[in-house]
């Protein structure tokens, strides 16, 4: 499978951009990203739909705005996604994949959950009956400086601090590390999972290798939320096993993803299962 760039290049390469350059996205360069997008196929949940939202041109487009957390955009990408099972996880891949893809044509991005005009925006993603609408980002590329903003976010958000490794991968269960020698040819695979972004850094993500098998699972601080449809940890894992996978698929690791939690695995308060990825 050819994903149409270098995962390792791309992931190092790519971060939280919120400083844009006036320079227009150039038609063609915006018909490539939406003809990627609509080839996407996620093997996590359902179908998401993307859609360009042109500031200029939206309906209500003097009420898009980003609290003062954007800075020049003018172009934005949003996101929606069916109210169902795993529609979460398939968010954060299929999001994850197209920003990458983005990253690499030289463009920015910035994943934007609860920091932007929900309404005005929903207006203009013209948002269908069963839809959720989670996500967006500004498309654009970045400036040559960078705002006193972005600088306190980046430095509020520790933006390029990650777990170590002791922290998020195990072997067998929880109680014992997953050293690099242990994962052997699956260390870049991980490596690029324990680089992924996360809402607020958060990294939820924990990975367990048993049984010719890893097991992917979210952990939380506190108890999930009730009543709510979107959940932005789980998007954080679609995230995380977004670059696992394309990483496997780039090394040609044979494998597919199956849920089948180990009934020996005892996870950690605040721990849920999502998914496993079997070797084949």
């Amino acid at each position: 499978m050819n994903i149409g760039f270098s995962v390792k290049e791309t992931v190092n390469k790519r971060y939280s951009v919120r400083t844009y350059d006036s320079r227009p996205v150039e038609e063609d360069v915006k018909a490539k990203l939406l003809e990627y997008a609509n080839s996407l196929q996620n093997p996590l949940g359902p179908k998401i739909r993307f859609q360009f939202i042109e500031k200029e041109t939206a309906p209500n487009g003097e009420k898009l705005g980003t609290y003062g957390i954007i800075k020049g955009a003018k172009l934005y990408l949003g996101a929606t996604m069916p109210d169902e099972e795993f529609a979460n996880e398939a968010m954060g891949y299929d999001y994850e994949q197209l920003v990458l893809y983005a990253t690499s044509l030289g463009l920015g991005t910035c994943w934007l959950g609860g920091t932007f005009n929900r309404s005005a925006f929903a207006e203009a993603m013209e948002i269908r009956e069963n839809e959720l609408f989670p996500i967006l980002s500004p498309v654009g590329y970045p400036a040559d400086k960078k705002s006193v903003t972005e600088k306190v976010f980046r430095r509020f958000l520790k933006a390029d601090g990650r777990k170590p490794w002791e922290e998020i991968f195990f072997a067998d269960n929880f109680d014992k590390p997953l050293t690099k020698e242990m994962a052997g040819e699956y260390e870049f695979p991980l490596e690029m999972l324990r680089l992924a972004p996360s809402a607020t850094n958060s990294q939820p993500w924990r990975v367990v290798f048993s049984d010719n098998a890893f097991h992917f699972i979210e952990q939380r601080t506190h108890e999930s939320r009730e009543g709510s449809s979107v959940d932005m940890h789980r998007i954080d894992l679609g995230i995380g096993i977004c670059h696992f996978h394309l990483a496997a698929l780039e090394k040609g690791l044979n494998g597919h993803f199956e849920r089948k939690m180990p009934s020996n695995l005892t996870l950690p308060p605040f721990a849920t299962y999502i998914t496993s990825w079997i070797i084949d």
